[in-house]
């Protein structure tokens, strides 16, 4: 169904999931996030700030208290934008990015009003999320035609181990690992420090699909980063980095 009410429902209940997500990710705990459709809100000594996207119409409203806690829930609300991006991405068969953040005072046009409540620290905290009908009538009319952007080429599978070769892998490179409070992630922000638990003597690590393959140090190739090799990982060790 691609009514306004469905799409209303799918774009709250998206967004519920994805600030589940984020809280679950930097506190390491399961998050529930309940909400319930709202009036409009009348705004008092709080924070207001409206998500455009890139390319496509309409905008998405969040409302919250200017206290700590408040802010807090508004902080990682805004992380959860852009995962709600790629799922309308997914819904209407294109790509929609988010643009810039931009706080603002309370809208004055009808918007469709819910209320998100979750617990943090034993403690309640609530955001309003409103939509606006541009929104909703752009993700209707673009699920209405069958997605198929967003849908990968098809390919022939083969059981040559010679085309198994030419298979590409994600390579990253660890330089370290830190662990902060919840309220430490969501207050970094462009300069903000973050120390790591390996000090500039150690290897880094050379990743392959989550698994630790080798360990070498840092060099410059032309420009840009690259890593030696020093020491290949064993078997037994991929394995148990695995775990």
């Amino acid at each position: 169904m691609n009514t306004r009410a469905d799409i209303q429902s799918w774009l709250f209940q998206e967004f519920a999931s994805r600030l589940g997500v984020i809280f679950e990710s930097v506190a390491g705990t399961t998050f529930s996030v309940d909400w319930d459709p709202a009036p409009a809100p009348l705004a008092q000594d709080s924070l207001c700030w409206r998500q455009d996207f890139s390319g496509f119409p309409g905008a998405i409203w969040a409302i919250t208290g200017a206290d700590g806690l408040a802010s807090t829930c508004f902080a990682a609300a805004r992380q959860a934008f852009p995962g709600l991006a790629q799922a309308i991405s997914g819904r209407v068969g294109t790509e929609v990015r988010c643009a810039d953040m931009e706080e603002s005072t309370p809208p004055d046009g009808e918007l469709a009003w819910a209320v998100f409540r979750l617990t943090v620290g034993g403690q309640a905290v609530s955001l309003l999320v409103g939509l606006e009908p541009a929104l909703l009538d752009a993700c209707a009319i673009e699920a209405a035609a069958p997605a198929t952007a967003l849908v990968p080429p098809s390919f022939e599978s083969s059981k040559t181990f010679g085309l198994l070769l030419e298979v590409e892998l994600p390579v990253s490179v660890s330089f370290g690992r830190a662990q902060l409070l919840l309220k430490d992630v969501l207050k970094l922000t462009t300069g903000s420090i973050v120390e790591l638990n390996r000090s500039i003597a150690e290897p880094v690590e050379v990743i392959v699909n989550n698994c630790v393959i080798a360990r070498g140090e840092v060099v410059v190739i032309e420009g840009n980063f690259g890593v030696r090799i020093q020491e290949v990982v064993s078997r037994q060790e991929r394995l148990r980095t695995l775990n």
